[in-house]
């Protein structure tokens, strides 16, 4: 359903000219000052505050979620994935895998690894993380059922930005009730390589129109830059948002990895959008209008 322009400007700097636009859009597209003011400890304490407070805010930061002997595990799996050591999982790269001849190559042109529930148990512990569905059954007041798995991976000095978007503007994501997003960081996630970033409150607006620009994506004129919390997080840590909610990472220029799982849930009820409805909400179907 959503239109998408070629992977080589999602992860990879060809030239100067694109590394000086990539920090143009780093400093005016992002804050980095202003950082959530609540954060719980860890996920087995979500209690009924913390549901108000999601959707009231539309996202939570969690400190602790995945052990350290999980995150080990999660990152094993998605090495072995991308080095073809575990089959059935999908990557996708920014270069022919056929110009790929090293595992630092590969890892380095990995953008994305995604729909491995089915193929790689040491992941579909993280999906079926027993904490992980007692906090969104708490969260949908019923229970949830996985709908996207996908790891985002973003490399030192090449992991490019991902633009203000919601996810539900995904034809895949686009359910008839809220879709809800964890990402769990495996590296640190920092305000130099790319942490994510959200807009607090932005869900309640509802469908947002999207445009392909530098991917599908939120008009730049209509996002609320001067409220943006940026998200660090430690290993392990986890945001917890809303399908609804404006989020975004900037480029990655440190030397550091920035790996993580991001795994999207919808109500067991739920139903996709039928693809007019999709149209009407969450494109210019209705207005015409241009980015």
């Amino acid at each position: 359903m959503e239109k998408k322009k070629s992977n080589r400007t999602l992860f990879s700097y060809d030239n100067m000219e694109e590394v000086q636009l990539a920090q143009t859009i780093a400093n005016t597209m992002y804050r980095y000052e202003n950082l959530p003011e609540h954060r719980i400890e860890s996920i087995e304490q979500l209690n009924e505050e913390h549901v108000r407070q999601f959707w009231e805010r539309g996202y939570l930061v969690v400190d602790r979620v995945l052990s350290e002997q999980e995150i080990r595990t999660s990152i094993d799996a998605l090495m072995d994935i991308i080095y073809d050591r575990s089959v059935g999982s999908r990557v996708q790269f920014v270069k022919p895998k056929s110009e790929l001849l090293t595992e630092e190559a590969k890892e380095l042109a990995a953008r994305k690894v995604h729909e491995f529930a089915d193929h790689e148990p040491r992941l579909r512990a993280i999906v079926d993380h027993p904490e992980i569905i007692g906090a969104l059954e708490k969260l949908f007041s019923e229970k949830p059922k996985m709908v996207q798995d996908q790891a985002i991976l973003k490399p030192p000095t090449g992991g490019a930005e991902k633009p203000w978007h919601q996810d539900m503007a995904y034809g895949n994501l686009a359910y008839d009730k809220p879709v809800i997003g964890i990402w769990l960081a495996l590296d640190p996630a920092e305000l130099d390589n790319g942490c994510m970033h959200v807009i607090p409150y932005s869900h309640r607006t509802g469908a947002t129109p999207h445009y392909a620009e530098r991917d599908w994506q939120i008009c730049d004129t209509s996002v609320h830059v001067d409220r943006d919390v940026a998200v660090p997080l430690q290993p392990g840590g986890a945001l917890i948002f809303s399908g609804l909610l404006h989020h975004g990472t900037p480029p990655n220029f440190s030397n550091k990895r920035r790996r993580s799982l991001q795994i999207h849930y919808a109500p067991e009820s739920a139903a996709k959008l039928k693809p007019q409805a999709y149209k009407q909400m969450f494109t210019n179907e209705m207005t015409g209008a241009e980015c």
